[in-house]
């Protein structure tokens, strides 16, 4: 690597000017604990910007560089220490790192270990989970910290489109009818922060490409790309719905599900998609029931599936799964005579259960979501158990006192807000 060619990399990315945009959480007391901070998550969540929002808030000198630059293409682990050397040349001893996408160098992991060791406080991006794990795990165990960003929540949404929040909307006709009008809006376009602003399919076809090509295909040197791309085809077009991987291995015409396996495994290294797996108190069991499939954002499935009908059940769903992995919750889902679509492990209990429907309106809907709702209580011995629709408020108290509570899926998203 070049010395002046990283010098030049380096202060023309210090000089761009950095659009921090909606301010995202993060737990202030990682901003000054002295272990590494590691942000992870899919491509364009936000997590360079997030990176920036931590630099201004902790407002001190530090030093910065964004590894996804096509001049460091050829930077390796040994020029860690050249970089060091700049840093400290131009801008004096500094005691802060911010490193974006550094998992694209090999054996970072080993000079962060050494900053660590010298008392520095260092903050990284990354999107692969495989790479980031399993290189934290070899050099910084017990030394560093893992916050998993993720597409705009509905309030973020909510700020974004300039659309003022407040908690009296819950009450009123004027502000349900106006949450709910959003909520529509959400659920079609996702939560990807360039894609809300400007709305370009072209931006979400970059970034697909980009998570296919660069993530996956190259990284794990597949040589077949049109299986894998007809692999996510098959699925974002059913999504939510449950799978094998020889179902999906019949389908897409790929001899082996070992192949299959492994390729979803590369993509869920990527944070574009979760393998939801059933519940079973045997780990063997839970291991051979079919999964069920869901995207790290609705504007995926909408531009990559195909969708011969309305496909808003699929979408509500998929936005309870990420919001209930986005609050941190283990979740499988519950199958036996009937199914629930969400049930909440902590320890070994499992603790909160969730049905999603658009709509209870039509009576054998009802019969089945409700069916499914009590059927995860009763396995359980739950109290009381959640059903997400789109627009409904309802409390279903059973006979033995047990309670369902009906709830529009923009109030269960909001209201711990």
């Amino acid at each position: 690597m070049n010395k002046e060619l990283l010098r030049q990399v380096i202060y023309e990315q210090k000089a761009q000017n950095v659009d921090l945009g909606i301010e995202r959480y993060i737990d202030p007391t990682l901003l000054e604990c002295p272990e590494v901070v590691v942000i992870t998550g899919v491509r364009r969540c936000g997590k360079s910007v997030l990176l920036h929002q931590i630099q201004k808030r902790r407002e001190e000198k530090d030093y910065y560089l964004n590894f996804d630059d096509e001049r460091l293409i050829s930077f390796t682990v040994e020029d860690f220490q050249m970089l060091n050397e700049v840093f400290m040349e131009d801008f004096g001893l500094q005691k802060t790192y911010y490193l974006d996408e550094i998992q694209n160098i090999q054996g970072w992991e080993r000079f962060i270990s050494r900053l660590y060791g010298q008392g520095c406080k260092v903050f990284v991006t990354g999107s692969n989970a495989n790479l980031l794990s399993r290189e934290l795990a070899t050099f910084l165990t017990g030394r560093h910290v893992t916050v998993e960003l993720y597409p705009f929540s509905f309030l973020e949404f909510l700020k974004l489109e300039q659309f003022e929040f407040k908690h009296e909307y819950f009450y009123t006709t004027e502000g349900k009818a106006r949450l709910s009008s959003q909520m529509r809006k959400y659920l079609k376009i996702g939560g990807f922060p360039q894609y809300i602003r400007w709305g370009s399919t072209n931006y979400l076809s970059s970034l697909y490409n980009d998570i296919l090509y660069k993530d996956v295909v190259v990284r794990n040197r597949i040589n077949n790309e049109k299986q894998l791309k007809e692999m996510m085809y098959y699925l974002a077009s059913n999504a939510t719905h449950r799978y094998t991987y020889n179902s999906v291995a019949k389908v897409v015409g790929i001899k082996t599900s070992d192949t299959i396996k492994s390729y979803l495994g590369f993509i869920e290294d990527t944070y574009l998609v979760y393998q939801l797996g059933k519940f079973d108190y045997s780990v063997g069991a839970q291991m051979k029931s079919p999964k069920k499939i869901y995207f790290i954002d609705n504007a995926i499935i909408n531009k990559i599936g195909f969708n011969a009908t309305d496909n808003l059940g699929s979408l509500l769903e998929n936005i309870v799964c990420v919001e209930l992995l986005r609050q941190g919750k283990e979740i499988y889902y519950h199958a036996d005579t009937q199914e629930c679509d969400f049930i909440v492990r902590e320890g070994n209990q499992i603790v909160q259960s969730f049905q999603v429907t658009v709509s209870l309106n039509d009576p054998r809907t009802r019969e089945r979501e409700m069916k499914g709702a009590l059927s995860a209580m009763d396995a359980y011995k739950l109290k009381e158990g959640y059903i997400i629709t789109l627009e409904e408020y309802e409390e279903v108290t059973i006979d033995d006192g047990r309670c369902i509570h009906v709830l529009p899926v923009w109030k269960w998203l909001l209201e711990k807000h």
